[in-house]
C-alpha cells in the first residue's frame, strides 16, 4: 500500500466513523464497529509513520508492515 492509498483509506475510515457517531438514534449499535475503526485507524497511522521514517532515513518504505492492533494500541501503556 503506498502513501496515497493509505491516506485515502484513512479518510474513508474517518468519514465512516463520523457518520456512525452522528447517528444518534441508537449509538450503542455502532459501538463495536467504531472500536474496530479506531483500532484500524491507529494501525494505518502507524504504518504511514513507519513508511515516512524509512523514507527519511534512506530505507525502502515498502518494507514497512502493518502491526497488529494489540501492538499499536499498547504504545502509550
Amino acid at each position: 500500500m503506498n502513501d496515497r492509498s493509505l491516506l485515502q483509506h484513512i479518510t474513508e475510515l474517518v468519514d465512516e466513523e463520523n457518520r456512525l457517531r452522528a447517528e444518534t438514534a441508537r449509538p450503542e449499535q455502532h459501538a463495536e464497529r467504531i472500536q474496530h475503526i479506531e483500532e484500524e485507524l491507529d494501525q494505518c497511522w502507524d504504518l504511514l509513520r513507519q513508511r515516512r521514517a524509512r523514507r527519511e532515513f534512506g530505507d525502502d518504505p515498502d518494507k514497512a508492515r502493518m502491526r497488529d492492533a494489540g501492538t499499536v494500541e499498547r504504545y502509550l501503556n
